[in-house]
């Protein structure tokens, strides 16, 4: 596992996951977050976003969390290992309310600078859509990948820990 891509909801945990897994696995974690949001939460422009995402899958290793549409087939074409966090839309909802009142008025570690944390409808509307809008897509592009390519589906917070533990005892076999 060298090339480790980390998808699923807000809220799931991406991030939490890719930060654990960094560290047990000594490799790069890079929060898309970070590098797509600008201060005040500024976009990054479209072709600018597709050159930044070229630029960081050419990297010998890393573990890279995000969704973002627009460059998932790049990002899937070059991991070795995908991960998907499938959690109940419940938990993601619950997870990113908390969010907000834990971070709130500051910006996230794994956020861009100047970018504190917010809360809005459009955002809960995507969390609650996303089993029904963004995961059978996900599943047909998950399907597609080669065999030489690890897919690791998640379905529960204690999988994720579980996961973490088996790579944590057997990082040694991994790297």
């Amino acid at each position: 596992m060298k090339k480790i891509l980390i998808i699923g909801s807000g809220g799931a945990g991406k991030s939490t996951l890719a930060r654990e897994l960094g560290t047990i696995l000594g490799l790069e974690v890079i929060h898309l977050d970070a590098w797509y949001w600008n201060p005040g939460w500024v976009e990054t422009p479209k072709t600018e976003w597709q050159s930044i995402i070229q630029d960081l899958t050419l990297r010998e290793s890393w573990i890279m969390d995000g969704n973002y549409g627009g460059t998932l087939e790049l990002r899937l074409s070059v991991a070795d290992t995908v991960i998907f966090l499938d959690f109940p839309r419940i938990l993601c909802l619950s997870r990113v309310i908390k969010r907000r009142f834990m971070y709130a008025g500051q910006s996230r570690p794994d956020m861009a600078s100047d970018c504190p944390e917010r809360l809005n409808w459009e955002f809960l509307k995507y969390i609650w859509s996303y089993p029904i809008t963004r995961r059978p897509g996900i599943l047909e592009k998950l399907s597609q990948l080669t065999p030489n390519q690890q897919v690791i589906i998640l379905r529960k917070p204690i999988k994720a820990r579980e996961f973490l533990q088996n790579i944590s005892h057997n990082s040694d076999l991994i790297n």
